[in-house]
């Protein structure tokens, strides 16, 4: 597959997922042929309950099967920084006295149901989401690829629901034509933007500079 930017864009989309999940995209998942099928047929990893709404709607347009639709380098700064400014705000309108910090805990100290319905959601998450497992990172060269392309929301959640039972069909001519080679191949983010905006700043910064040196 030839090398371009929205690759490296899609590639930032998953880093996106990989912060606010604090691990691998697909850690549940065998890196072999049958997961980089599914991911030109539309699989991306599961959206992590309370991931902020912008947030992944600017990681979803990152991945997007068609590569047009995907953002620009700069535009991906833009809406980050942005990200960044208001989180900064909300933060500053968070600041309170001591007082009313205390009261805050002491309320906190009694959760509703529903506070606790949405931790239980995520610890879940992070459960059925855990693996020790160790394996290799593999590179796959194919023939006949079909176009990528988005999977819905069913397929989706069937996807997620049963690892490796869903079956798609690849309309591929040679399943055999496979070289393959071996190549050398967390942490959690309780505040997705904040914690990791360096992070994603000096992928970003670097992906500018070779735009630009490409511009000239």
């Amino acid at each position: 597959m030839e090398y371009s930017f929205a690759s490296d864009v899609y590639s930032i989309g998953m880093l996106m997922w990989e912060i606010s999940s604090g691990q691998p995209p697909f850690i549940n998942f065998e890196n072999d042929y049958y997961l980089a099928m599914n991911i030109i047929n539309g699989m991306r990893p599961k959206i992590v309950p309370g991931t902020p709404l912008e947030y992944k709607k600017l990681m979803e347009q990152c991945w997007d099967a068609d590569s047009t639709k995907r953002p620009d380098i700069n535009t991906l700064v833009n809406k980050i920084v942005e990200m960044n400014r208001l989180n900064y705000q909300n933060e500053l309108k968070k600041n309170k006295s001591i007082i009313e910090k205390l009261i805050e805990k002491t309320r906190l100290s009694k959760p509703k149901a529903n506070t606790i319905s949405k931790v239980n959601e995520i610890d879940n998450f992070e459960n059925s989401n855990t693996s020790s497992r160790l394996f290799t990172s593999k590179v796959y060269q194919f023939k006949n690829l079909p176009e990528p392309k988005n999977a819905t929301e069913e397929e989706q959640e069937a996807f997620h629901s049963k690892p490796y039972s869903y079956n798609i069909p690849y309309n591929i001519d040679d399943f055999n034509d496979k070289d393959v080679s071996k190549t050398s191949n967390t942490s959690k983010s309780s505040n997705i933007i904040k914690d990791d905006d360096k992070k994603l700043s000096e992928v970003f910064e670097d992906m500018q500079i070779n735009s630009n040196n490409n511009c000239k």
